[in-house]
């Protein structure tokens, strides 16, 4: 969007970059409060649209591995060497691993947009969702980007 002296200019995802009177009756101003002077960057915008689409739509981002895991296996080795051990691949194992971590962030989502629990609640639930989180730390290891990582109550450090 850019700024002249008697029109805007603003882009329409379906209409292309438009030049639009400022006093024009169809067009509404909307102010947000508590803005900060700093200019958000195209990956800040980015970052909040997906998150807002993971939590309310369903919306999965691509969660890439990291590079050291990609194509590797996943043994599980019994203590019985007699038993014959499961191997699966890393990246079947990483999907799951990050389909739980989406699934809680809409379960908190839920939880703290919920009508009828009180504050007390609410917290107390996300209390819970938290040291779910803090015991999925051990998995942050797979993950190529430290932005997409479990984080429990030490806040972001691996255990």
């Amino acid at each position: 969007m850019g700024v002249r002296f008697a029109t805007y200019l603003i882009s329409f995802i379906h209409h292309g970059v438009k030049e639009i009177d400022k006093n024009d009756t169809h067009l509404e101003e909307i102010i947000p409060e508590n803005v900060s002077a700093e200019v958000e960057t195209v990956s800040e915008v980015e970052k909040s649209l997906l998150k807002i689409l993971r939590l309310w739509g369903g919306v999965t981002e691509n969660v890439p591995l990291g590079e050291r895991w990609q194509k590797g296996t996943l043994i599980l080795q019994p203590g019985d060497k007699t038993l014959k051990p499961k191997e699966l691949p890393i990246e079947d194992f990483f999907h799951k691993i990050v389909m739980l971590r989406d699934r809680l962030r809409v379960l908190e989502q839920q939880i703290n947009a919920h009508k009828q629990l009180s504050d007390a609640d609410k917290v107390n639930l996300q209390q819970y969702i938290t040291r779910i989180y803090g015991s999925l730390t051990t998995f942050n290891v797979l993950f190529r980007n430290k932005e997409h990582w479990f984080v429990g109550d030490k806040g972001g450090k691996e255990d």
